[in-house]
């Protein structure tokens, strides 16, 4: 079976989604398609196991309890292999996003941190006090950079910004989801809720409305790839919980019209929710560094929660992240409590139970050593080396940069296979990350590119890839089909199928 055509599959695109299901239910059900399709994945799949098993035959693998337990200096010396081996394809600065720190001084502190908070646990608040002082500090120092003093003015301190800290912006979404679903029921009744969201928006929020029991409805965006007013407007219903927005939205690393969606959403007594994870800690510094920011946060009234990672941009160690909500009511739909249990009474905030009090711990050293003039200079360095990429893919014919970003930058093309661009970028040791609807591909900047050579390095390299497309149109590669039929095959759960098997192998020993 060979692998379908990308620009006939985009001839089915024109078929509505429902019939395009059915016919796709109707075609895995007939056992000679299912097996073609299954071979034609696995033979995909197998193609990449070397690269995804690179250790496979070189190192001790276990599948099984050793008898003896290993020395631990045998232990350290293969760990410190493994991270010598990988510390090069992020320290010189050629992944997109992924390490947003990277300074050895910095990775050293955040270690020392978490050493001395590696057995604490907030669960239990009477032994480890320290840990409910961190994180009720870095959620207030991260809700007063996000316009919480505003909101705060002349209010109760019931209805002041609060929050939690969650493992990352995936949880942070969703306990935010969570909430208001369960805030809907609680004071409107509402027992079929639905959230309507861009269609740039994060999957977190899909994952959130599949676990939860809600219905996600997908609006879409403009030319300018922001979240589409009118659609979203016109998506309302009496289910409707929530609104979503980004700042900026991962994809095309614009910033939807936050003030426009946020009251459309107060006017029609409802959440919104400013996904904040990427831009939280870059865009208020941005602004004070007089870039054109527009407002996103607790300064507009219809913004009544948001989420923004800390391991991100906030640069502390991965595993953190912070939600926030406008007034304690709110978040206490988060909270969950058992008060009929034998084993006592028992109370989480998020999700998790025992929680790495490290981590917190690692995020408050992290902010306070920062500093507002830490953020400040990080962002500016950011910032000025974004436009330096944006302005050399600007000058590249072939390219063109989608919307106007300020540190994410997606860029496609109308003469060239993007996918191929990608391929070839890889081979010159970039990781970039591919896009659909339109095709294109990523880079998210972080301080990792604004060492010196970088930015000017990762340009030469698009050139070159550009140039070898361009001259090469037959060649293949192995990744750019792929992605081809990711981004045009019209039946979605042979996508869905493959990203299965592939999370399959990744567990193979």
């Amino acid at each position: 079976m060979a692998l379908p055509d990308p620009k006939s599959l985009r001839l089915l695109n024109h078929v509505p989604p429902r019939l395009l299901s059915a016919a796709e239910r109707y075609l895995k059900a007939v056992p000679m398609v299912r097996d073609l399709l299954s071979k034609e994945t696995d033979s995909l799949l197998s193609e990449l196991e070397d690269d995804l098993k690179p250790y496979r035959g070189k190192m001790p693998a276990f599948d099984h309890l050793p008898v003896t337990g290993r020395s631990r200096e045998e232990v350290l010396r293969e760990l410190q292999a493994l991270e010598s081996q990988e510390e090069s394809r992020w320290r010189e600065g050629k992944v997109s996003g992924a390490v947003y720190n990277g300074d050895s001084d910095h990775i050293g502190f955040l270690n020392r941190v978490y050493g001395l908070h590696s057995q604490s646990n907030p669960l239990h608040a009477d032994l480890w006090p320290s840990a409910t002082k961190f994180e009720a500090e870095v959620v207030a120092m991260t809700a007063s950079m996000l316009g919480a003093d505003a909101a705060n003015a002349g209010k109760p301190p019931a209805e002041h910004i609060c929050g939690s800290m969650s493992s990352g912006g995936t949880e942070s979404i969703m306990l935010a989801i969570k909430t208001y679903r369960d805030w809907a029921r609680a004071r409107k009744g509402i027992t079929k809720p639905e959230m309507v969201a861009p269609a740039s928006a994060h999957p977190a929020f899909d994952k959130a409305a599949h676990y939860f029991g809600i219905k996600m409805v997908r609006v879409p965006v403009g030319p300018d790839y922001r979240a589409d007013v009118a659609a979203t407007k016109k998506a309302i219903n009496r289910n409707t919980i929530v609104l979503i927005g980004s700042a900026p939205g991962f994809p095309h690393g614009v910033i939807d019209p936050i003030a426009e969606l946020s009251e459309l959403a107060r006017k029609k007594k409802i959440g919104f929710h400013t996904d904040a994870c990427l831009g939280g800690f870059v865009l208020p510094f941005a602004r004070k560094l007089n870039y054109e920011v527009p407002p996103f946060d607790f300064r507009l009234a219809g913004v009544t929660s948001m989420s923004v990672d800390t391991h991100k941009f906030g640069y502390a160690a991965k595993g953190s992240s912070v939600v926030l909500y406008r007034g304690t009511e709110l978040r206490s739909h988060q909270y969950f409590t058992a008060t009929d249990w034998p084993g006592g009474i028992y109370f989480s905030p998020t999700f998790s139970g025992s929680r790495p009090g490290a981590l917190i711990a690692v995020a408050w050293a992290t902010l306070v050593t920062m500093g507002e003039q830490g953020y400040l200079d990080a962002t500016r360095r950011i910032l000025e080396t974004a436009a330096a990429i944006k302005q050399g893919i600007r000058a590249i014919p072939e390219l063109h940069v989608l919307g106007d970003p300020l540190f994410v930058i997606a860029f496609g093309s109308e003469t060239v296979d993007v996918f191929k661009v990608m391929e070839r970028m890889g081979e010159r040791g970039w990781s970039l990350n591919g896009l659909h609807k339109p095709a294109a591909v990523h880079l998210c900047v972080t301080l990792r590119h604004a060492q010196p050579g970088v930015a000017e390095q990762f340009l030469e390299d698009l050139r070159a890839a550009v140039e070898h497309v361009k001259a090469h149109p037959g060649e293949k590669g192995t990744m750019a089909p792929v992605y081809g039929m990711a981004a045009s095959v019209p039946f979605r759960g042979l996508v869905s199928d493959m990203l299965k098997k592939y999370m399959d192998l990744l567990y193979k020993v």
